[in-house]
């Protein structure tokens, strides 16, 4: 089958290789612009690009697909290579109708969530924030709605207590590669049953906002631990900022302190709103390298009292 692959992050290579490896023709690959970084604003190729130049397969780039020149050259580039089928995985740009109808199999999109739950750009993120036991990933024939596609192949995986985003990315991302592969097989031999979307049974994952990271003590402790397993947690300590990656409620009840109190100076250990407490694992001092908290904890005393706001 003759494949046109479109993905941009991290999260798309799996597909990309899984694709590569396969006896399949990936035609092409479409990925977002080089992106400036670091001090010198170098130029950074995105982590698809990279996997696709490995596999000596052709690039493009272009900034829009729906208008403007590039949206013309990008049309007449995949009008040529005439795909049987187009795989996408957060690609990151809207595909426009004439896109979606051009192959003959469609468009298909591998999605990090257990559709219709979780459509939208966050869905990772979210299922964590929400405090899910559970989530997966969809593959979708590709509509013009956002997420709405009819579902074609899921797989579901239990989400751990402690999972961290950085964690559960890594294992949908694995996934997705898998999911893919056995929906293009499916599309080849005639065995897919789409699936309609029931959307009284969805929900949304929006981006994600910086301010979102910021831990709130007064809430329950299992809300502030998903906030630092979704979008990771900071708060202020003695003036400086504190990124907090990884942590787990403690039972450690101290009924008389305040919220966002150290309740346990050994363990960095600090008090919530409902009695229990959020105990950091892993953390990162302002102007210091990521850490774990007993290496932190050599370095730097703890009063019991002291107060993260």
């Amino acid at each position: 089958m003759k494949i046109v692959f479109m993905g941009t992050p991290e999260f798309a290579v799996p597909c990309l290789r899984a694709l590569a490896k396969s006896d399949n023709e990936v035609a092409a690959v479409f990925t977002q612009p080089d992106k400036p970084k670091g001090r010198g604003y170098k130029m950074i190729p995105t982590p698809v690009k990279e996997a696709a130049l490995e596999y000596g397969l052709p690039v493009y780039q272009p900034l829009s697909l729906r208008k403007g020149d590039d949206a013309e050259e990008s049309m007449k580039i995949l009008n040529d290579i005439a795909p049987d089928l187009i795989v996408v995985t957060a690609y990151g740009q809207i595909l426009p109708k004439e896109i979606l109808e051009l192959p003959k199999y469609g468009c298909v999109n591998i999605h990090a969530s257990l559709l219709p739950k979780y459509r939208g750009a966050a869905p990772i993120n979210w299922v964590l924030l929400n405090g899910e036991t559970e989530t997966g990933v969809t593959s979708m024939q590709m509509s013009e709605g956002l997420d709405t596609g009819d579902m074609l192949i899921k797989r579901a995986t239990a989400i751990g207590e402690n999972e961290t985003y950085e964690e559960l990315y890594a294992r949908l991302s694995e996934m997705g590669g898998e999911v893919l592969m056995e929906t293009v097989s499916a599309i080849a031999e005639g065995k897919l049953s789409p699936e309609v979307q029931d959307d009284s049974q969805s929900c949304y994952s929006p981006m994600i906002r910086k301010e979102m990271s910021a831990l709130d003590f007064s809430k329950t402790a299992v809300e502030v631990h998903n906030t630092i397993r979704g979008v990771t947690g900071f708060a202020m300590l003695g003036g400086k900022r504190i990124k907090v990656y990884r942590s787990e409620i403690s039972d450690n009840i101290a009924p008389d302190a305040e919220n966002g109190a150290v309740v346990d100076t050994d363990r960095f250990t600090v008090k919530c709103g409902d009695g229990k407490g959020v105990t950091f694992l892993e953390v990162q001092p302002e102007g210091k390298k990521r850490m774990k908290t007993e290496d932190f904890l050599r370095g730097k005393k703890l009063a019991k009292g002291e107060k993260l706001s």
